[in-house]
C-alpha cells in the first residue's frame, strides 16, 4: 500500500511593496511522502513571490512536480491552459529547464540546498539560451530557518520590500533574502 500525502493548509497575507502585489491567499498542500518541510515551504515562498499581480488570466498554483515528472513544483496557466509561468524548486537539469523555457513564457527557479554553488557552476553555461528565465538562491541557513514554520496549518504574513522577504507566523519572522543567479532585470 502507498503512503499518501499529507495535507497542510496555509493562509498567506501577502504584501510585496517591490510589485505592488497585495492579496490573501488560502492554499491546500498536498506533501508528498518524500518531501521535506524545507521543499515544502519554499514551494510557498515561491508561491507569494511569484503571484500575479493581475489575476484575470488565473493564479499561481501548486503543481504535482513529484508525482507527475512533466510538472512543474508549480504553475500559473491561463484559462486556454497556456503556461504563463513554470516554476522549479531545488536543482534540476539544465535539459528540464530548458523544456520548461519552451514551454512557458516565464520560468523561475529556487534553489535552496547547500550544494547550489557547485551546482550552478555545471549548468550555468548551459542555460544562457532560456531568455525567460531567473534562478534565484535562497541561502541555505534561511531555508532551514523557513522550514521551522512548517505547520499542517498555518498562518503566514508575507512582507517584500526592497529584494527581502519578512515571513511572519505569530510567534517568529524569518528574513529571506534571495540571492539572483540569473534573469532579466
Amino acid at each position: 500500500m502507498a503512503i499518501k500525502a499529507t495535507i497542510f493548509k496555509a493562509q498567506l497575507q501577502l504584501a510585496d511593496m517591490d510589485r505592488n502585489v497585495y492579496g490573501d491567499i488560502a492554499v491546500t498542500i498536498a506533501r508528498h511522502p518524500s518531501e521535506a518541510d524545507e521543499r515544502m515551504m519554499i514551494r510557498v515562498l515561491a508561491l507569494a513571490l511569484g503571484w500575479p499581480a493581475n489575476t484575470t488570466e488565473g493564479t499561481l498554483e501548486l503543481a504535482k512536480d513529484m508525482w507527475q515528472p512533466d510538472e512543474p513544483a508549480l504553475w500559473h496557466k491561463n484559462y486556454s491552459d497556456e503556461i504563463l509561468h513554470w516554476v522549479e524548486v531545488g536543482q534540476p537539469d539544465e535539459k528540464r529547464l530548458m523544456k520548461a523555457s519552451g514551454r512557458a513564457r516565464k520560468v523561475s527557479l529556487f534553489a535552496f540546498q547547500s550544494s547550489t554553488a557547485v551546482w550552478w557552476n555545471t549548468v550555468a553555461s548551459k542555460l544562457t539560451r532560456a531568455q525567460n528565465l531567473t534562478v534565484w538562491q535562497i541561502p541555505t541557513e534561511q531555508s532551514q530557518a523557513l522550514a521551522t514554520l512548517a505547520k499542517r496549518t498555518m498562518q503566514l504574513q508575507i512582507s517584500v520590500q526592497d529584494g527581502t522577504t519578512w515571513i511572519n507566523d505569530g510567534d517568529q519572522t524569518i528574513e529571506i533574502t534571495p540571492v539572483k543567479l540569473m534573469g532579466p532585470d
